[in-house]
C-alpha cells in the first residue's frame, strides 16, 4: 500500500536533521496525510491584507493567469478558509484557499506542491508557472523563501528573470497552539520593494466530506 502525500513527508527529506528542530505541533500538523476527498481544513482571519501600488497594478495586470495569486486589494479582518488535499494517482499536495474580502466576491486562489527530481521543493501556481522554495528553522518555527520563478512548459523549467516576477516571496508559519498558528507572507521586489502583505493567524478544523 503506497504513503498518501503530506507535506510532512516532503518537508522532511527537504530540511533532514532540520526537521527534529521545528515545534512539535508544527511537526504533528504538516504530517497529516489528506486522503482524496477528505482535505485538511484550516480556518483563519488575516489582520493585514495589503498590497502596494506597484502590487495593484500586478495583481490586475496576471489574474487571468494566476487569478487569485496575487490580490490586488487591501483589507483588514478578511477571513480566509482554507483545503489541503490530494488526488488519486498524483504525490502532488493541493491547497486552496477562499479570501472574504469586504464587499467583494470571493477570491478563490489554488496551488500545489510538488517535489523535483533533485529534491526541491516546488510550488505551481497556474499555467506552468511556479516558484522554487527553500526551507529553513528558526526558532521553532518553519520558514520558506523563493529562490527564482520558473515556467514549467513541457517538463522543462524556463527560469524567469528576477525583476520580471512579482519579487521574492518570504513566508513564515509560527506556532501558537496545538491547534493555532500565525502565517505572515510577504512579497518583496527588487525595484519597488514589498508588495504584497499577508498576515492572520489559523486554526484547525475537522476534516470535510469531499475536496472542492
Amino acid at each position: 500500500m503506497s504513503v498518501l502525500p503530506s507535506e510532512g513527508e516532503l518537508f522532511k527529506r527537504v530540511l533532514g536533521a532540520e526537521w527534529s528542530k521545528l515545534h512539535p505541533d508544527i511537526q504533528r500538523r504538516f504530517d497529516k496525510n489528506p486522503e482524496p476527498g477528505k482535505p485538511l481544513l484550516y480556518h483563519g482571519r488575516l489582520g493585514e491584507l495589503r498590497a502596494s501600488r506597484f502590487g495593484k497594478l500586478l495583481g490586475h495586470l496576471t489574474r487571468p493567469l494566476i487569478q487569485g495569486a496575487l490580490i490586488p486589494y487591501s483589507d483588514t479582518d478578511v477571513p480566509v478558509d482554507i483545503q489541503v488535499y490530494s488526488k488519486h494517482g498524483s504525490r502532488n499536495i493541493y491547497k486552496q484557499r477562499i479570501y472574504r474580502l469586504r464587499g467583494r466576491q470571493p477570491i478563490q486562489f489554488t496551488s500545489y506542491m510538488a517535489e523535483s527530481d533533485k529534491g526541491e521543493v516546488l510550488e505551481y501556481v497556474g499555467m506552468g508557472l511556479g516558484m522554487k522554495l527553500l526551507l529553513r528553522v528558526e526558532d521553532g518555527n518553519l520558514h520558506f523563501t523563493s529562490d527564482g520563478y520558473f515556467w514549467d512548459v513541457l517538463g522543462w523549467r524556463m527560469p524567469l528573470p528576477g525583476l520580471l516576477t512579482p519579487g521574492k516571496t518570504f513566508l513564515c508559519h509560527r506556532n501558537n497552539a496545538p491547534n493555532q498558528f500565525d502565517i505572515r507572507i510577504e512579497i518583496r521586489h527588487a525595484l519597488f520593494g514589498t508588495a504584497f502583505v499577508q498576515a492572520g493567524v489559523f486554526h484547525e478544523c475537522e476534516q470535510v466530506k469531499e475536496a472542492a
